[in-house]
């Protein structure tokens, strides 16, 4: 039998009584409150973060493959469809898929407006998994139907700016050397990521009207797309596909497209180091003042200890036990309130936002197993270590003294 432990139970079962119990009880749910919060913390941020990258991801892909240029037209050199590398590459375990597309700067004129965008090219092969999600009236173009080549897809907010709805006429301008070429398109689908920077910027169409306007033939294209089915191998995947598609290409990962947006999402980690350091302090400062109050209240049961003989060690292992039963409830309660409200908030959508200002219409939930592992191990190794300093105290106690005046 565990003796400390046992005497630690019996001291937990007989506080019942005693004015440390109430003590006990606020200890329980400083704890409870910190964690909550930290487990929402990381929840939020990881979602927010999550929820910007794969907006990003969806227009641009993981790593862009393109040719590698010196010349100052706007008209790239074009890239051969059919690659030698893209077999092996199409079978990598790491990667979902592989898109070619082009891109275009044009203007779009209305009988009243006058927007600057890019027309970007898409084939048959496009995976259109994040349009679809985001559409709000109308459908995806299918680029198999020759019918419908000249349909495109806007944003909401192109849309509103430039008053178009579906099935109306887009006319687009575009400049190739010193001649003006237009276009007329018909548009088929309107679609929201709430990224207005990309929103107002992007209209996705057929990949055959930009090899038309910059003279490529049909195996011509302005670069591959490559997603991956992790977000986490993109460094890794970036080196790789680089070193294998040869010296006449470049393959730039979408930290390296988009720095100024990584570098944002990388400064919200500060802040939920700052609410996690304050709520890990705050349980901290909390056990300590639970275990002092705990040895103060039972100072003459210590006494009686040490007279029969057991030593420090061991009675200071009975309060760190007592204490990790109160740390105990804190956290399995502070992890199923946060799991609770993380549930409601995924369901429902309760805490909106106005998506102007945050990118996102409803506060965003992520819950990553791992992160919430850390978050916990991190909680009680922090609360254990401090509660070595309180028992310390336990070793000053003279017997002699703690009976006499119990």
């Amino acid at each position: 039998m565990n003796t400390d432990l046992f005497i630690a139970h019996r001291m937990i079962k007989g506080s019942r009584g005693n004015y440390s119990r109430p003590v006990i009880r606020i200890s329980i749910l400083a704890i409870t409150l910190s964690l909550t919060i930290m487990f929402v913390s990381i929840a939020i941020l990881t979602g927010f973060q999550k929820e910007i990258r794969d907006k990003v991801i969806g227009f641009t892909g993981h790593i862009q493959v393109t040719r590698f240029s010196e010349n100052t037209n706007l008209v790239p050199f074009p890239v051969e469809k059919q690659q030698s590398f893209l077999p092996s590459l199409r079978l990598h375990p790491k990667i979902k898929h592989i898109q070619v597309y082009a891109s275009k700067a044009g203007i779009i004129r209305t009988s009243d407006q006058i927007q600057g965008v890019v027309l970007k090219g898409v084939g048959e092969d496009y995976d259109w998994e994040f349009f679809s999600k985001r559409m709000k009236e109308g459908r995806i173009p299918d680029y198999s139907d020759s019918s419908r080549k000249n349909d495109v897809i806007i944003s909401r907010a192109l849309a509103d700016l430039l008053n178009l709805k579906i099935n109306d006429p887009l006319r687009m301008y575009f400049i190739y050397g010193e001649h003006t070429i237009g276009r007329k398109f018909r548009i088929s689908g309107i679609f929201e990521t709430g990224l207005e920077e990309f929103d107002k910027l992007y209209v996705i169409g057929n990949i055959i009207h930009i090899q038309k306007i910059n003279g490529w033939n049909n195996g011509q294209v302005g670069g591959f797309e490559v997603i991956l089915k992790d977000f986490r191998d993109v460094d890794e995947m970036g080196k790789y596909v680089y070193h294998q598609i040869g010296f006449q290409l470049d393959a730039s990962t979408i930290y390296q497209l988009y720095p100024q947006i990584f570098d944002w999402l990388a400064l919200q980690d500060m802040n939920v180091v700052i609410i996690l350091s304050l709520m890990i302090a705050v349980s901290a400062i909390t056990m300590i003042s639970t275990l002092l109050i705990l040895i103060l209240e039972r100072t003459s049961m210590i006494g009686v200890l040490k007279a029969l003989g057991l030593a420090n060690r061991r009675i200071r292992k009975i309060f760190v036990y007592h204490a990790l039963y109160i740390l105990g409830w804190g956290i399995g309660l502070g992890n199923l309130i946060g799991f609770a409200l993380c549930m409601i908030q995924l369901q429902w959508g309760v805490i909106r936002l106005p998506q102007e200002s945050y990118y996102v219409p409803v506060v965003p939930i992520h819950l990553d197993l791992f992160n919430i592992f850390i978050l916990n191990v991190l909680a009680v190794t922090a609360c254990y270590l401090m509660l070595i300093i309180p028992s310390l105290i336990i070793t000053r106690i003279n017997p002699v003294k703690a009976i006499r005046f119990s």
